[in-house]
């Protein structure tokens, strides 16, 4: 019997290395790694054991993201900034943000309307009932940052429609109206483009990238008061969380 022939060696193409040096740089440069330059090609060649065409594919894809700049004689520059919103509290945005500057709401509906059938489902609304639905575009100082389509339960989303809603996040006035805490709530997370819509509302362009979160809160006796559709730029924030494996029960095999 003829021995068996070892395959060849996976050779990694120059894209799945740019890839992940891309992907080291990234993170490195959100946490504050950089003080506003990144090191010169030759050092980052050196320190990821790649070549500098490799480095400067990297650098390529982090620039298309708008995250860096790069000019002769200049370097490559720190040029975007991406905010972390946690994903393991129950935060309204601008808690979430309080840290890097005043987050302000525009209006742009605020009205009762009957709820497709799909919504009253998931806020246990009889069928016909009217529900209160609430979109803002919501900015950190002049930064367009997310698109917020929100439905409420009537009894509490009419008490809202007469509080400052351009100053407050909805869950602070939940909370103020209900005379109680928010308990929990169900969350979706997906990349979707931007229409031309929320493209032009977002200041991006269309088809960029978007994080959608689709989110149902509810009270601290479980009852779901609030759906919300939020479309936030992917190029200014990302969601970060903490996770913890469960004690489940395991054996090896």
């Amino acid at each position: 019997m003829s021995a068996a022939i070892e395959p060849p060696p996976n050779r990694r193409s120059r894209a799945d290395r740019a890839r992940q040096v891309a992907d080291v740089l990234r993170q490195q440069t959100l946490a504050g790694a950089f003080a506003g330059t990144l090191p010169p090609e030759h050092d980052l060649a050196v320190e990821f054991a790649v070549s500098r065409n490799t480095v400067r594919a990297a650098l390529a894809l982090l620039k298309d993201e708008g995250l860096i700049d790069r000019a002769p004689r200049v370097g490559t520059q720190v040029s975007g900034r991406k905010f972390d919103h946690g994903i393991d509290t129950l935060l309204g945005l601008k808690e979430t943000l309080r840290e890097h500057g005043e987050v302000r709401n525009e209006v742009r509906a605020a009205l009762r309307l009957v709820p497709p059938p799909a919504v009253a489902r998931r806020l246990e609304l009889d069928r016909g009932e009217p529900a209160v639905y609430i979109e803002r575009l919501r900015y950190l100082g002049d930064l367009p940052l997310s698109l917020d389509l929100t439905y409420l339960v009537p009894d509490l989303g009419d008490e809202l429609l007469r509080r400052d809603l351009a100053g407050n996040d909805i869950f602070a006035l939940i909370e103020e109206v209900s005379g109680g805490p928010l308990g929990s709530a169900e969350l979706a997370i997906e990349s979707v483009n931007a229409d031309a819509h929320t493209a032009a509302a977002l200041q991006a362009p269309e088809g960029a990238a978007l994080l959608l979160l689709e989110r149902l809160t509810t009270l601290d006796d479980g009852r779901p008061v609030d759906l919300e559709y939020i479309r936030m730029r992917g190029d200014r924030i990302t969601m970060r969380g903490n996770l913890f494996r469960t004690n489940q029960p395991w054996e090896l095999t």
